[in-house]
C-alpha cells in the first residue's frame, strides 16, 4: 500500500500512474476541505504531454487546453520584434507540442480519472507526525486518525509537510526575487483584435514581462501574467508582509500596468489596455524555489514534484517535472532493487541532474524579467529583434534550439 500526501496535480498523477502500471491502490490525503480552485493556467510542453498520453489522459486535456506553438514578442511601442517557435522540433521527436490549460480544468480531469480508478481522496487531513520502522511507515493527522503503509509519497507542494516533518526538516524554500500577478479574462466582451489571440504573446517593460495567451481550444478565455522583480518584505513576519504586498499589488494592478505602457498607441498596446480594463480581479504570488542539493528521500518516504524541486515557472515545467517524477518512480517500483531506501537513492541520482537542467532553463528565462533602465530596455529590444531575424532567416528552428530537453523520455532511464 502507498500513502500519498497532497491532492494536487502531482499527487493525483502519482496515484493514477501507480495504479495503472504498478497495480497499487494509493490513498491520497489532502489538507484542504475540497479540491482547490486556485491558480490560473499551466503550460505543458512536449515532455509532459507525451506522458499524459501514456496515462490515457491526453485527449481529455487537449479538449480543454489551447495549443500554442509559438511565442510572439512585441516591443513596448507595439511592433512585432519576432517570433520564437516553441514546439515544432520537439513535436517531430515526440508527437506532441505545447499546451496551455486552466489549472482548474486540469484538476477536474485528474479528479475524474481518480474517481474512475476508485482512488480515494480524503480531504481536511492535516499531517502532524510521521513514524517509520523497518517495513512500514505511519502518518498521524490532526483529527486523531492515522494510517500505515509500505511507502509514503509527499506530493504536497513547496511548503511540504512531509519534507518539513520528516524527510528534510532543515530545508527552507528560497525567494527567487520575482513575483507574479495574473488573471483570466473571457473574450466575449473584447473587441475582435483582443479576442483573436491564438498563441503566446509577450512584451518586455522596464519593470518586468507581460504575457497573454489563450487557455481553451476555441480561445475564448485569455490568461495574462505580469512577472517582475519585487523585494522580499523587509520587516515583521514574512507571510504578513507578503499578504500586505499582495493586497497592494492586486488593488493597484491596473494603474501599475497602464503606467508601464505609457502613452504608446498601437494595436498591441491597445489590446493589452482592453484586456486590463476587462480584468475583474487578479491573484498575486511570490515565486519561491527549493535550494539545490537537498535530500528528497528518507527511509520509506519520498517527496516529488514541487515538494522536492519547486522551480520558477519561467520554463513551464511544473506539471511536466511531476509527471517525469511519477513515471520514473513507477519504473523503480517495478525494478529489482535491494531495498526501497536504496532504490530511492538511485531515483534521486537520476532525477536531480534532470531537474537542475530545467531549473537552469527557468532561471535563464527569468533574467528578462529584471528591472532595467528605459534605454537598456530599448537596447534589449534591438538585440532581440536582430537575434530573432537571424533565427528566422537561418532556419534555426529546424535545429531544435531550446527544445532538445523537451524531447527527453524519462522511461528510457534504467535502474
Amino acid at each position: 500500500m502507498v500513502i500519498i500526501i497532497g491532492g494536487g496535480p502531482a499527487g493525483l498523477l502519482a496515484a493514477l500512474q501507480l495504479h495503472k502500471s504498478n497495480g497499487l491502490s494509493p490513498v491520497i490525503y489532502e489538507i484542504r476541505q475540497k479540491p482547490t480552485t486556485l491558480g490560473g493556467a499551466v503550460g505543458i510542453p512536449s515532455n509532459g504531454l507525451r506522458l499524459l498520453h501514456r496515462l490515457g489522459l491526453y485527449d481529455e486535456v487537449a479538449a480543454k487546453g489551447a495549443l500554442t506553438p509559438k511565442l510572439v514578442l512585441h516591443a513596448l511601442k507595439g511592433c512585432v520584434m519576432g517570433e520564437m517557435d516553441l514546439s515544432s522540433w520537439s513535436k517531430q521527436q515526440t508527437g506532441f507540442g505545447y499546451m496551455r490549460i486552466q489549472r482548474t480544468d486540469l484538476m477536474d480531469i485528474l479528479i475524474g480519472a481518480a474517481k474512475q480508478a476508485d482512488i480515494q481522496v480524503r480531504y481536511a487531513k492535516v499531517l502532524q507526525r510521521i513514524e517509520e520502522n523497518d517495513d512500514k511507515v505511519t502518518v498521524h493527522f490532526a483529527d486523531g486518525t492515522m494510517d500505515t503503509a509500505d511507502f509514503l509519497l509527499g506530493c504536497d507542494g513547496i511548503h511540504s509537510a512531509v519534507r518539513r516533518l520528516y524527510v528534510d526538516p532543515k530545508c527552507k524554500p528560497e525567494y527567487t526575487g520575482f513575483s507574479n500577478m495574473f488573471s483570466l479574462v473571457p473574450t466575449e466582451n473584447l473587441t475582435t483584435a483582443a479576442s483573436s489571440v491564438r498563441t503566446l504573446s509577450a512584451t518586455l517593460t522596464a519593470n518586468g514581462l507581460f504575457a497573454l495567451t489563450p487557455t481553451t481550444p476555441n480561445c475564448d478565455l485569455l490568461y495574462w501574467f505580469f512577472s517582475r522583480e519585487i523585494p522580499l518584505p523587509a520587516i515583521g513576519d514574512v507571510r504578513d508582509g507578503w499578504e500586505e504586498r499582495g493586497k497592494n499589488e492586486s488593488d493597484n494592478f491596473k494603474s501599475t500596468l497602464l503606467d508601464l505602457l505609457g502613452h504608446e498607441r498601437s494595436e498591441w498596446t491597445d489590446m493589452v489596455r482592453e484586456v486590463l480594463h476587462n480584468t475583474k480581479s487578479v491573484q498575486f504570488y511570490p515565486i519561491y524555489k527549493i535550494p539545490r542539493g537537498r535530500p528528497w528521500s528518507r527511509g520509506r518516504c519520498l517527496v516529488i514534484g514541487d515538494a522536492a524541486h519547486a522551480m520558477p515557472p519561467h520554463a513551464s515545467q511544473g506539471v511536466s517535472m511531476a509527471l517525469e517524477d511519477v513515471f520514473l518512480l513507477s519504473k523503480l517500483l517495478r525494478s529489482d532493487v535491494p531495498s526501497i531506501a536504496d532504490g530511492l537513492l538511485a531515483y534521486e541520482a537520476k532525477r536531480k541532474q534532470r531537474t537542475e537542467q530545467m531549473l537552469d532553463a527557468a532561471e535563464r528565462n527569468g533574467s528578462v524579467r529584471k528591472q532595467t533602465a528605459p534605454w537598456r530596455l530599448r537596447a534589449s529590444e534591438l538585440a532581440i529583434s536582430g537575434g530573432l531575424w537571424v533565427y528566422k532567416m537561418a532556419g534555426l528552428e529546424k535545429l531544435g534550439l531550446g527544445q532538445k530537453p523537451l524531447a527527453y523520455d524519462v522511461e528510457e532511464e534504467e535502474f
